[in-house]
Formats: C-alpha cells, sequence, structure tokens
C-alpha cells in the first residue's frame, strides 16, 4: 500500500529523518512485527511501532491484569484489573493509531504456537522474561529465517542484539543453556523496561525502514545506575545446535 495524504500529514516531521523519507514509511506502512509480551518491555515497544505508522501488529500475552504490572506496563489501566491484558493492549493501541492492524493472542509463546505466531510476522520482538521462552522464539525465528529483536533487562541494567539468522549470533549462541539462578519475578523500574523498549523500536524501525546501523553482531549494555552504555562484539558459534548450520537468508541489511 501506499502512502496516504493523511499518512504524511500524521507521519510528516518522521519522514523528515535522513534515510527514512517516504520510502522507509512506506515500508512500515506494509510491515508486520511480532511482539511477544506485551509488559513492561512490550508495551512500550508496541506504542513507539504504532505511533511510527507500523501497518500491523501480532501482539502474544497471556493473563489478566494484576496491581503489579501498573508501575511498567503502560498499556495496562486500573479499570483494567482483573481482565485480560491483551484486550487493553488492543483498545490503547487503537486509540492511538486507529489505521493500525492488531492481531492478537491471549497466550504466552508455546511450542504450539510458536510457528504460527512467527510465520505472519516479517520481523519478531523478544520482550519475553523467561529464558525457556525467549529461547524458543529464537529457535523457531532461525528455522523460518527471520529477524528478531531481542530486549532483556533486570533490576538497572538492560541488554540489546539484533539476530539475523545464519548472519549473525543467534540467542543460543550467547545462551546454550538457562544461566543458573535466573527467576520468573524479578526487581524492575519501568522507566528502565521503557528505556529498553524505545531503543528496541528504533532498531526494529531501522531494519524495516532500511536506514542506519543495526546492532548486528553486538550486543549493546546499558547501566541504568551509571547511565553507562557499552557495545560488545559477539560471534557465532559454530557447535551452536540452533543455528550453527544456518545459512544468511535474503534480507538485506540498511546502509
Amino acid at each position: 500500500m501506499e502512502l496516504t495524504d493523511r499518512d504524511r500529514a500524521i507521519y510528516e516531521w518522521q519522514i523528515w529523518v535522513n534515510g527514512l523519507g517516504d520510502s522507509g514509511q512506506q515500508k512500515l506502512k506494509n510491515s508486520t512485527a511480532l511482539i511477544t509480551r506485551v509488559g513492561g518491555l512490550g508495551g512500550p515497544l508496541a506504542q513507539s511501532l504504532a505511533a511510527a505508522g507500523l501497518g500491523k501488529l501480532i501482539l502474544a500475552h497471556g493473563g489478566n491484569t494484576k496491581h503489579s504490572d501498573l508501575n511498567r506496563q503502560i498499556l495496562q489501566t486500573h479499570d483494567q484489573l482483573g481482565k485480560p491484558r491483551i484486550e487493553s493492549c488492543r483498545r490503547r493501541l487503537v486509540e492511538l493509531n486507529p489505521q493500525i492492524e492488531i492481531e492478537t493472542c491471549g497466550e504466552n509463546v508455546t511450542e504450539e504456537n510458536v510457528g504460527g505466531l512467527v510465520s505472519g510476522a516479517d520481523l519478531v520482538f523478544d520482550c519475553a522474561p523467561l529464558f525457556e521462552e525467549r529461547l524458543l522464539l529464537n529457535r523457531e525465528c532461525v528455522r523460518q529465517q527471520k529477524p528478531l529483536v531481542d530486549a532483556a533487562m533486570f533490576e538497572m541494567e538492560g541488554q540489546l542484539t539484533t539476530i539475523i539468522p545464519g548472519r549473525t549470533p543467534c540467542l543460543a549462541c550467547l545462551y546454550p543453556e538457562i544461566p543458573p539462578g535466573w527467576k520468573r519475578e524479578f526487581p524492575v523500574i519501568g522507566a528502565v523496561s521503557a528505556t529498553m523498549a524505545n531503543l528496541a523500536a528504533l532498531e526494529g524501525l531501522k531494519l524495516l525502514a532500511g536506514f542506519g546501523e543495526l546492532l548486528t553482531n553486538t550486543l549493546l549494555i546499558f547501566d541504568a545506575r551509571s547511565m553507562d552504555f557499552r557495545k560488545i562484539a559477539i560471534e557465532r558459534r559454530s557447535d551452536c545446535l540452533v543455528c550453527g548450520s544456518c545459512r544468511p537468508p535474503g534480507i538485506q541489511e540498511p546502509s
């Protein structure tokens, strides 16, 4: 679909960004992204993508809104307590961008649904707090050769990398096994998860629109206590059980 006059009016200032332009905005309009878990990370991420004019979002998140969600899950509201999180996500995003198409799955990613969820997306954002879920999604993205932006945070630290199967390390290259002592519940300040969410959104917008440099073969680490950003070079593992034999897909990185 081409840009309409209404699109150009809404995204005028964004289209001015060097390297984006009309062509990049049109690519965003015709793109679909999957976000797994639309909570402290996935919620602000979905909001930024919707505001930027992405054409379609696929959202996967189970459970009902709880009081403890409200310090960071910005798509949830007090009147939504006890109701499915995914309903509030859809409503808030459509209020922000009435033109966006939203497909929802009221479950977290599982072995049973991961294939169908990934197959419908041009780009996948992993925002799950569980390593089991992250590694499952990583494996499926490698199998289908879909680019994956992996964002994570713990307390006052965040990490971000972009995975292009066959060209970059996959998540299993970094974590062949689940780190010992990892807990389902951990300390979180909403501003930290939102920071990582918006960095992930920028990474995805660049990839889909085709401009800027990506965090490929690179792990970005953010220390919120010191406001320090570090980049660490990472490499594929030839013995990786997930991507060791994977060939590069036909995807062009931004120039």
